[in-house]
């Protein structure tokens, strides 16, 4: 309500400034007061925008927007305002950032001198937001290093009166290491015999280790298992990462056995399926609070969709869908409401899989595209995947040294030679019971 009063007065105040502008320079002789003014305004906007070296732009403002030698041409009568408005615009074509080029274009079509100085204002607004944006992004990497320096003394000087800081933090990372090595015996041991082409390669790489630790946490029972420490302050984001990404999972297994049953000539068109994306989220909104049912509202999606999808069918000359198949489809939806669903959790998988691309080649061009059956939530994946890589890269960058000295200390890398050995010996086992 303030706000909204306060936009009006100041509306009113600036209508008025203007209105009196137009009076003055209608006068005969013109009175050049507040043009005067407002020269001198965009003379001291035009130069906070110069860099130390830009001398001769400092010297070409200042003298060709000299206001005393502006004034003496307004009592004689010798003021070309039109001229010195041209000369302003021309700065700004030189000092505006490419985006703003065809906004300052625009002005020079202007050829009434009110409407062109509060064009000229306006676009010099948008240049003053442009020099603020260069500013914070030219700073940033020193703000950021200083505020992972901060932040990791503070948080050794903690460690130093809690020694026990880090116990949480070294299970987490433990339990990672264990699941990749476990995944490497099942998914990447060389066959007895073979040469396996890395030697006595050590297990899973650090940095391997942390990432796979990060995604853990996106599937972290937070009712029963307290929180690593490093990431305690980041708690209720990790949450939030975690819930967006079950509604992501139920919307593209949805939409995945719904497209899959869709006749393809429906299933392909990019309004139909953004039309049907929406109403599944609006459906699946409120997926976070207690008193969210997910079996209830998956059978409303169920009748929901399944009447879009008839109606879309009909309307392309298609058949619409047969009781029988609407039963299966409904069906096949109702039964996403359990997370062990085949589909569900292909999906989801395949969701891990595209976050853990991404953590590794957040710093590369391009980017990873989503996964087959995943375009559908493309973007909102890749939404949730930015945010949730900016915060573990700033998580990396302070507590990198602790973990680091963790998974030296208390992981054992076991090199192929041992890798073997236990395969041997698993075999040996399995083959005397």
């Amino acid at each position: 309500m303030a706000a909204g009063l306060e936009k009006k007065v100041k509306d009113i105040v600036h209508k008025a400034f203007w209105d009196c502008l137009s009076v003055q320079l209608c006068e005969d002789p013109p009175t050049y007061d507040r043009a005067i003014k407002l020269v001198g305004e965009i003379k001291e906007t035009l130069l906070s925008f110069l860099l130390p070296g830009h001398t001769r732009l400092r010297n070409q403002i200042t003298e060709v927007l000299d206001l005393d030698l502006i004034k003496q041409e307004a009592e004689n009568g010798a003021l070309d305002i039109s001229k010195l408005a041209e000369f302003i615009i021309g700065m700004m074509g030189t000092l505006c950032a490419p985006v703003r080029d065809e906004e300052v274009k625009k002005l020079k079509d202007i050829k009434e001198i009110v409407p062109l100085f509060r064009a000229i204002f306006s676009v010099l607004d948008l240049m003053k937001v442009d020099m603020a944006n260069f500013a914070v992004s030219s700073i940033r990497p020193h703000l950021m290093q200083q505020s992972v320096e901060y932040e990791r003394k503070q948080f050794q000087e903690f460690l130093e009166k809690h020694p026990n800081s880090l116990d949480f933090v070294t299970q987490w990372l433990e339990e990672a290491a264990d699941d990749l090595m476990n995944q490497k015996y099942r998914n990447a041991l060389p066959a007895v015999g073979e040469a396996s082409g890395s030697g006595d390669s050590p297990g899973p790489d650090p940095v391997a280790v942390q990432n796979y630790a990060y995604l853990k946490l996106l599937k972290w029972d937070h009712l029963h298992r307290p929180f690593p420490e490093t990431v305690l302050m980041d708690h209720s984001r990790f949450q939030e990462f975690q819930l967006q990404l079950e509604q992501l999972t139920v919307l593209g297994a949805v939409l995945l056995v719904t497209f899959s049953m869709a006749a393809p000539g429906i299933s392909s068109r990019a309004d139909f399926a953004e039309k049907l994306k929406m109403i599944v989220k609006i459906l699946l909104t409120d997926m976070h609070l207690p008193s969210f049912h997910l079996e209830d509202a998956l059978t409303t999606v169920g009748e929901k969709v399944c009447l879009e999808v008839s109606s879309c069918l009909s309307l392309c000359g298609f058949s619409p869908l047969t009781t029988d198949k609407e039963a299966v489809l409904k069906g096949q939806i109702q039964a996403m409401a359990s997370p062990d669903n085949p589909i569900r959790r292909i999906v989801d998988s395949r969701i891990l899989t595209f976050l853990e691309t991404y953590l590794v080649s957040s710093h590369q061009k391009p980017l990873p595209t989503a996964p087959g059956g995943l375009g559908p939530v493309q973007t909102e994946l890749e939404e949730v995947a930015i945010n949730f890589v900016r915060l573990v890269n700033y998580n990396k960058m302070v507590f990198s040294p602790y973990y680091d000295a963790i998974l030296i200390r208390n992981v054992c890398w076991v090199t192929w030679s041992e890798v073997i050995l236990i395969k041997f010996r698993l075999k040996d086992k399995s083959s005397k019971v």
